[in-house]
Parts: structure tokens; sequence; C-alpha cells
């Protein structure tokens, strides 16, 4: 009876010890399964924002190429000569551009029946369109067929400019996740030097141009901007550049 007795205290032992280890290893299994799953919510942000704009910047892009290759002439009416010889043509004006205020420059397109109030990419018109009228049409909306899908989440809608300092359109976010700054920094990694920026403005708002006036684009205080070039001009300047890689731009 006792060497039986013996035997069940033993068996109990061992069980409880292996209770213990099965804790134990469940413990470190769950802890495992805990850090990664952060890492990799990060990185699908990180993934979803580099990809989010870098869709829209080569939609854009395109879009832009296919009006001035369609129409290299662009708007070559008489009034042209009313404009800023900065301008780049036949690239799409600033949608705000003053010259759409003239007495006699060409009107916009029967779609469009007031003059813009923001340079949003959405609202750039093409300076050439079917039947050669002049008429600035919009790229983006329904008589295009071009929708431009809104920007990723956390990010501002792309801002156009024309003038000066070449041609660039950009977005940016005030959103402080870490994330943020690792899509920007990847995501210029996939543009030639000089070709894209991100612009540090968290330490008060930056002029994006040379011509420091109320009018031209600004990186707002406290956010993180990202420009991409379409065209350089050697007055270009790259203000709050986040990891200096455009010193010498352009």
């Amino acid at each position: 009876m006792q060497r039986a007795g013996l035997f069940d205290n033993k068996e109990r032992g061992s069980a409880f010890i292996y209770i213990l280890i099965a804790i134990a290893l469940l413990a470190a299994l769950t802890a495992s399964f805990m850090r990664p799953a952060s890492q990799q919510t990060t990185a699908q942000n990180t993934y979803q924002a580099i990809t989010g704009l870098k869709s829209q910047i080569d939609f854009i892009q395109s879009a832009i190429q296919e009006c001035i290759l369609t129409y290299p002439s662009g708007d070559d009416s008489d009034t042209p000569a009313l404009l800023a010889t900065s301008v780049t043509q036949p690239y799409p004006l600033t949608p705000t551009h003053e010259y759409f205020t003239l007495d006699n420059a060409p009107t916009f397109s029967a779609d469009r029946t007031a003059l813009k109030t923001d340079d949003n990419v959405e609202s750039i018109a093409c300076p050439g369109n079917p039947g050669d009228s002049k008429d600035h049409v919009d790229i983006f909306g329904g008589s295009s067929g071009k929708f431009l899908p809104p920007p990723p989440d956390l990010f501002s809608p792309w801002e156009y400019y024309n003038d000066t300092d070449g041609i660039f359109y950009f977005t940016e976010t005030s959103n402080t996740d870490a994330f943020i700054q690792t899509a920007f920094a990847k995501l210029d990694e996939q543009f030639a030097e000089c070709q894209a920026d991100v612009i540090d403005a968290s330490g008060g708002q930056l002029e994006l141009t040379s011509v420091a006036d109320a009018t031209d684009p600004k990186c707002s205080a406290g956010a993180t901007c990202f420009r991409f070039w379409m065209i350089t001009k050697g007055t270009a300047i790259y203000p709050g550049d986040a990891d200096g890689e455009e010193v010498g731009c352009p």
C-alpha cells in the first residue's frame, strides 16, 4: 500500500511540473505573437501609405503628360502673351492663376462654371482640348472620364504649382506616427534625387518656392510634406529637407 501511495505522489508531482511547463510555454508563445503583431501593423501601414501615394503620383503624372502630348501647342491663342514668362507651357496652369481672371483670357470649358478657389490637383485643366477651342478643360472629372481618387487616409489633397520654380505637386500630413516618416523616406528612395523631397515643417511653416508671398504654396506648421517635381528650374528650393539627400538641388 505504501508503495502505491509513493507512486501516486510521484505521478501527481510530475503532472504538476508538466502543467507549469505548459503554462510557461503558453506565456512565451503569447508574448512572441504579441510583439510581431505591433510590428506587422506598422509594416502594413507603411506599405499602404507608400503604395497609395505612389499610385496617385503616377496617375497624376500620367494624366498631365497625356494632356501635353495630345495638345503640344496648349493654349496657342494670342492671350498667352499676357502670361508671366515664369509659367511653363503647355503644362496646366495653377488653377487659381490670375491669367483666368483677365477679360480677354480663354474661357474654361462649359462644365466649369466658375474660377477655382483652390490649387488642388483635381482642379487643374488641360490648356488644349478637342476642337481646338482653347478652352481649358478639366483633366479630372466626368468630361474626361478620369477621376482622381481621394488621397490616402491621413494625407491632404495633392496641391499643384506651375510658376517661377517649375512644376510640382505635393501632399502633407500632420500625423506623427512613426510609420509616416518611414513611408515618406522609402517613397523618396523610389525617385531620382531632386525629383522628390520630404519637407519637415515641424519647426514652423515653410515656403515651398523662392517667391515667398501669400499666394505661393507652403508646408503647414507642424506638418510633413511630400513633393513630386515634374519640371525643376534653377530657382527651385528644397526647404526642410528631412533626409539631407537634396543638398545641391536643383
